[in-house]
């Protein structure tokens, strides 16, 4: 089935000039000749359109068919009924309808994600973008990347002016991570968590480090929450603790006797523990299989259809026997970091796409052997230190343990992991130039370097 059409061929360049030109606008008046920034700003816009038109011609000519292209067509089912009505459509786009309403059933029927809420947000964006270009792929895809950026710059923004001076190696960590870009850019749930999750980070340390409370940090705050939430809501169930634990830190670095500060933290830790048990035992019901007491059933149940459906495509991987308990789930934990940080390795690689993702692995796996054996163990204790690394690293660690061990296929497993590499990319960065290590790609300065809390006003 051809999901693109001669419409796309026209309307693409179209939407490319009018976006490039919004944002050499917004670049030209936040990020002025001279900025630190500004270098970074729309070569990192132009990957995302890049894997928005790669996601496009890859899933159209490479697999016929896929997720990104379901979504699509929910989307031009929604936008057809405004051909009948604009409360139909409006009851369809909002999800509000009921699918015995015989005006409406006639559409619900036809639709593949009606009934599943995460995946609908996904068509129910596409389907409100659709509107600017009579249900166009191409240009309803380049929005969500455009939109996207939004929030991975605002990531980005956010931790190269706590540390300024590694602003060129952020850039690479954030915004040029070939998975990032790629899988975070099409029409997927990935590319909307991305945007939560971005501006979700920026907004949480502009309120609560900053003190920054204008309407504008609140109001970004909640609409990211809720679209993780809604679109992946484990996403949340791992970013949460380690934002608590970031947050922790920060305020009480600013006690002055260590043991009263050592005593405040346990007592933070114990409290973030607590309330992420209370949250999960509370809404059981509708955390459904992400809850405690299932999660581990989930796992189980996931590795056994993905090694049956995947049959010898060279695609599945194996963490071994599991019992199908929290604690035998828990045992996994090095395995299932090190298949979504380091794996596939390049013999595993079956596909051209696994291939990408190996060589991606290789380039992770040696910074972090790297970091982790440089300067007698020193990273340790720089972790100790520093809460913007240790959010980094624990964030990646927890949201790489639960997708390794939920996933157990290597494509999906490229387009899972996406939220926790620019952290962790992130933690690397800071490691090599607090250990004074040299980058390959830069030769490494000699000054004394140290981080800044205060966020750039600009943009």
């Amino acid at each position: 089935m051809n999901y693109l059409t001669a419409w796309d061929l026209v309307l693409a360049p179209i939407y490319l000039m009018v976006l490039v030109y919004l944002a050499k606008r917004h670049r030209d008046k936040k990020y002025p000749k001279g900025h630190p920034l500004r270098p970074y700003f729309l070569p990192g816009l132009y990957v995302k359109f890049g894997g928005a038109i790669f996601i496009a011609l890859i899933y159209q000519y490479y697999y016929g068919g896929g997720d990104t292209f379901n979504f699509y067509s929910d989307a031009k089912i929604v936008n057809s009924a405004l051909g009948d009505s604009f409360s139909s459509w409006f009851s369809l786009v909002t999800r509000s309808g009921s699918p015995s309403d015989p005006i409406l059933y006639g559409y619900i029927s036809q639709m593949q994600w009606y009934h599943d809420p995460s995946s609908y947000t996904v068509v129910m964006v596409s389907a409100i973008l659709g509107l600017l270009n009579g249900t166009t792929y191409i240009p309803i895809a380049l929005l969500f990347a455009y939109l996207s950026y939004t929030g991975i710059w605002a990531m980005y923004k956010t931790f190269a002016s706590i540390y300024p001076k590694a602003a060129r190696e952020l850039s690479l960590a954030f915004l040029f991570i070939p998975s990032t870009f790629v899988w975070g850019s099409g029409v997927f749930k990935d590319t909307i968590c991305m945007f939560g999750l971005g501006w979700l980070t920026y907004t949480t340390f502009r309120i609560f480090i900053n003190r920054d409370l204008s309407a504008r940090n609140f109001i970004f705050f909640v609409l990211s929450v809720y679209l993780v939430a809604k679109v992946k809501v484990y996403i949340i169930l791992g970013f949460a603790p380690a934002l608590c634990l970031w947050l922790m830190l920060n305020y009480s670095k600013k006690i002055r006797s260590l043991a009263v500060r050592w005593i405040a933290n346990i007592i933070f830790i114990g409290l973030i523990i607590a309330g992420f048990l209370f949250f999960t035992q509370k809404f059981a019901d509708d955390l459904n299989k992400y809850s405690l007491d299932k999660i581990a059933e989930t796992a189980v149940v996931t590795r056994d259809w993905i090694q049956y459906s995947s049959g010898d495509e060279g695609s599945a991987y194996t963490l071994g026997e599991m019992d199908g308990t929290l604690m035998g789930m828990l045992q996994k934990f090095p395995a299932a970091v090190v298949v979504t940080l380091f794996r596939p390795f390049l013999w595993e690689s079956k596909k051209l796409i696994i291939l990408l993702s190996a060589l991606e692995a290789i380039v992770f796996l040696y910074f972090t052997v790297r970091a982790v054996f440089a300067r007698r163990g020193k990273l340790f204790s720089l972790l100790a230190k520093d809460p913007n690394m240790l959010f980094c690293l624990v964030f990646a660690l927890i949201f790489a343990f639960a997708i390794g061990i939920s996933t157990y296929n290597f494509g999906s497993l490229s387009r899972y992991k996406i939220p926790c590499l620019p952290f962790f990319a992130c933690f690397l960065v800071v490691a090599f130039k607090k250990l004074s290590l040299k980058f390959p790609f830069k030769r490494n300065t000699k000054a004394a370097w140290q981080p800044r809390r205060r966020l750039v006003r600009s943009g």
